[in-house]
């Protein structure tokens, strides 16, 4: 047998993939983080599944149900929010399953910072503006953040920045941020993106973190910066448009 590790996406039921809808249907067991989930995800799977949400739970207890399920035969995904390249503990999981014997793969999702930004109609690298995007975190309650990998040094570049797990520091991470990008450089925060609830906050670096306060946001939300979150980013001028598609490009 082999537990599969499957984006859920952002949450919705219809932002899954088809190989992950599949699955679902098939599995006889199904781990799900019920905290960042819209319970709608779960209609996919059978009826007869035994489901178990793991947002009480520490690692070596989720993995313990992994390996008595694969153990007794059983179909099994492990359904993580988004993408599981990102922020899943689908390493930590790994090396375990790896120790215990059991087979595993990963089936790709939507992350949440894409369906963010398609919330708001915004692509993330516009030319000329940011042609690069950093996916990061805030350190709170969570595990320390190499040195190397300071917001300063990311915000240095210009490129756009995701922020993951930060919304409970909204104020600090963006008196962070000002110095690069500028008090009036916009920022979207989108909570529950996708799910039933969704809240999409639009602002600056220098006042989001006041909306961000007054909805009382703590979790499930994705923070975007950047000066390509602008709709006149790139300009009308055409300066700003991808030389991929202009007409003056030699396409012999």
């Amino acid at each position: 047998m082999t537990v599969r590790f499957v984006g859920a996406g952002p949450g919705a039921a219809d932002l899954l993939t088809l190989r992950a809808a599949a699955l679902l249907g098939e599995a006889d067991v199904v781990l799900y983080p019920g905290t960042y989930l819209d319970e709608a995800v779960l209609s996919h799977c059978r009826d007869t599944a035994r489901l178990v949400d793991t947002q009480g739970l520490d690692l070596d207890t989720i993995v313990d149900h992994l390996v008595a399920a694969d153990g007794a035969g059983e179909d099994v995904v492990r359904l993580v929010s988004g993408d599981p390249s990102l922020y899943s503990a689908v390493a930590e999981q790994g090396r375990r399953l790896d120790e215990a014997g059991v087979g595993w793969e990963v089936v790709p999702g939507v992350p949440s910072y894409a369906a963010a930004a398609a919330l708001v109609g915004r692509e993330l690298t516009v030319p000329l503006v940011a042609q690069s995007v950093v996916l990061t975190r805030a350190q709170a309650r969570s595990t320390a953040m190499p040195e190397r990998e300071s917001l300063a040094r990311f915000a240095a570049t210009g490129a756009t920045l995701v922020l993951h797990l930060a919304v409970t520091r909204t104020r600090e991470v963006m008196a962070t941020i000002e110095p690069e990008h500028g008090a009036d450089c916009p920022v979207v925060v989108v909570f529950r993106a996708s799910q039933p609830g969704e809240l999409v906050l639009r602002g600056t670096v220098g006042d989001i973190a006041d909306a961000v306060e007054g909805a009382g946001l703590r979790q499930a939300a994705v923070i975007l910066v950047g000066r390509a979150l602008d709709p006149r980013a790139g300009g009308p001028d055409g300066m700003g448009e991808s030389w991929l598609y202009s007409a003056d490009r030699d396409r012999a």
